[in-house]
């Protein structure tokens, strides 16, 4: 069984970069050294990814641009702020009465007459059809990836994705020099982008997935998930910087930067502690559950034994007395072996079940109990969250009473972000302290109802309970959005109904994920045609949407309302045997079906 385990083992040879540091003098480098290194690469991984995503909303208002009033724009000189640090920092400047193209759109005649085909009148309509490829193929490419994933080595699988997606982001920039100007250039390029972009999410939750175990994937997974807000943020700085040297350059170095992340990837990403040599979480816990299981009736044996010999058992039958007792001597006798031999056993069938065990199918993974319901919590999900993500800008320039360049609502817009990180950590702590990650998520959801009825009619009294009400939408928005595409997709890919296959992370993972990117591409497109009836209908939408996607978690909910009074009871009732239950209160509570 082991000879059979290790053949499969050494198809995923140890990253080169690790093999360095081993020559270096760390071959006695750790666990937690290595869950380290693995969270550090995943997170640059990912913020690359977001990263190299921005360049297209970055650049459409030089692509198509749209005529301004010689009054947009805050005025800022250098002496006077309009406003106190930190917002002081994000507004553009204007020089002579006339707002600066300075780092917005370049110094040629491209800022001013746009590119073709995008400069007609129909341009935002192309603009619409560029996104909608990217995030079409994006969505479907997911469920492709998840099982690929599976099936392959996942460090080789990211290289190649981050790599692909560095190559088609570059492509589109090169598109400014090559003076190309036919749509179906820039159709394809999106919808190749979109292809490789769907390589990166399953991948980075399947790996971290294997090195943590589910009692701490919350926080963990909430902190780390800050690479989507971050890489958002980097993406738009670096895009923005860019602009002024020609909107190609927007692509390259966000195309580059992601090229680089893959080559991280290759060097040091670690897929699973059995690469090294080291036992995994699921591992542990499982050789903990059977030592605490031998050690409980090893007890209960010795105590019944010593009932008898005293002469105080009051239950102890005649049979008992002929057979049993002599069962009892013969099993605490030998009881140093059979544990050891128990021990053994499971190892050897845990690296048997390693060997022979084979991928979940996709129809398979979409039984798990729990994948339908988040599924589609995370569409509407997504559905609000990227709504924000493409139209806060537009709509914080237009209802906040203030005269704002397009780069100033931009940069504002990225508050909402900076409340998701926030979010994504506190949805991630609070699900691991009370073990009940849909009530969580849930109620995350409903919150954001009356919040963003305050940001509709409250918003655009000021700037700063605009901001206010924005971070606070963004925190509640984006925490159960983080803790579902990461903490939640984990423990269901490793659901106790797969009976310790562990090959289902990936798939799992891109099931979730690429059902809510369906989201994200409808919820745009839907905005595009309420806002012409007004924002009022926007919203009614939104608000809509965060209902049925806490709606969506009901059944489970009571599951986990019911699991809980359950134990509560047990708890009670067990507390003068003093059996341990514990062990049980640490697990995941996503149990419907």
């Amino acid at each position: 069984m082991s000879s059979s385990s290790e053949t499969n083992r050494q198809k995923r040879s140890i990253p080169p970069g690790i093999l360095l540091l081993r020559c270096l003098g760390g071959k006695h480098l750790g666990v937690n050294f290595h869950r380290a290194v693995v969270l550090v690469v995943t997170f640059i991984a990912y913020t690359c990814y977001h990263a190299s995503r921005k360049p297209p909303s970055i650049v459409s208002g030089v692509l198509h641009p749209k005529s301004t009033s010689p009054t947009v724009g805050l005025e800022y000189t250098g002496l006077s702020d309009p406003f106190p640090w930190p917002l002081n920092l994000i507004y553009i400047k204007r020089v002579d009465g006339n707002v600066s193209h300075e780092g917005v759109a370049g110094l040629g005649s491209v800022a001013q007459k746009g590119w073709a085909p995008f400069n007609r009148k129909d341009g935002s309509v192309l603009l619409g059809e560029i996104d909608m490829t990217f995030l079409a193929f994006y969505s479907f490419g997911m469920f492709f990836s998840g099982q690929l994933g599976d099936r392959s080595n996942l460090r080789l699988f990211l290289t190649v994705g981050m790599i692909g997606s560095g190559a088609f982001v570059c492509l589109f920039g090169m598109a400014y020099w090559w003076n190309i100007h036919v749509l179906w250039y820039f159709l394809f390029v999106q919808m190749m982008a979109g292809v490789f972009q769907s390589t990166g999410w399953p991948c980075v939750v399947a790996i971290v997935g294997n090195w943590f175990s589910n009692n701490k994937r919350g926080l963990i997974m909430g902190i780390w998930n800050a690479h989507t807000s971050v890489g958002n943020i980097v993406g738009s700085l670096v895009a923005a910087s860019a602009l002024q040297a020609g909107w190609g350059w927007s692509f390259i170095y966000p195309g580059l930067l992601i090229i680089s992340g893959g080559v991280l990837v290759f060097l040091f990403l670690v897929v699973e502690p059995a690469d090294l040599d080291l036992v995994s979480p699921h591992e542990a816990n499982a050789n903990r559950a059977i030592d605490s299981s031998n050690a409980q009736d090893l007890s209960e044996n010795r105590a019944l034994l010593a009932d008898y010999e005293s002469g105080t058992a009051s239950n102890v039958t005649e049979e008992a007395t002929v057979i049993g007792i002599e069962s009892i001597h013969s099993k605490l006798q030998d009881a140093p072996d059979a544990e050891s031999n128990v021990l053994h056993s499971a190892e050897d069938k845990t690296l048997d079940s390693q060997s022979i065990e084979a991928p979940v199918g996709f129809l398979e993974a979409w039984m798990i109990p729990g994948v339908i319901s988040f599924s589609f919590c995370l569409f509407f999900s997504k559905l609000v969250a990227y709504t924000f993500l493409d139209w806060l800008p537009y709509y914080i320039r237009n209802t906040t009473g203030q005269y704002l360049s397009n780069q100033t609502a931009g940069n504002l817009s990225t508050l909402f972000d900076l409340g998701g990180v926030v979010g994504g950590i506190l949805a991630g702590f609070i699900s691991d302290k009370s073990h009940a990650k849909a009530m969580t998520a849930a109620s995350f959801t409903y919150l954001t109802i009356p919040v963003l009825l305050l940001y509709r009619l409250f918003g655009g009294v000021s700037l700063y309970l605009n901001v206010g009400l924005m971070m606070l939408s963004g925190l509640l928005i984006n925490g159960p959005y983080a803790l579902i595409t990461t903490a939640v997709s984990a423990d269901l890919g490793t659901h106790g109904s797969l009976k310790g296959n562990a090959r289902a992370l990936a798939t799992v993972t891109a099931i979730i994920d690429g059902t809510g990117s369906f989201g994200a591409a409808l919820g745009p497109l839907l905005t595009g045609y309420l806002s012409l009836y007004g924002w009022d209908s926007v919203f009614a939408m939104l608000m809509l949407s965060v209902f049925l996607a806490g709606l969506l978690l009901t059944k489970l909910i009571r599951a986990e309302f019911k699991e809980k009074v359950e134990r509560s009871r047990n708890l009670k009732r067990q507390a003068s045997g003093g059996e341990d239950v514990a062990g049980s209160l640490r697990q995941p509570l996503i149990v419907a079906g």
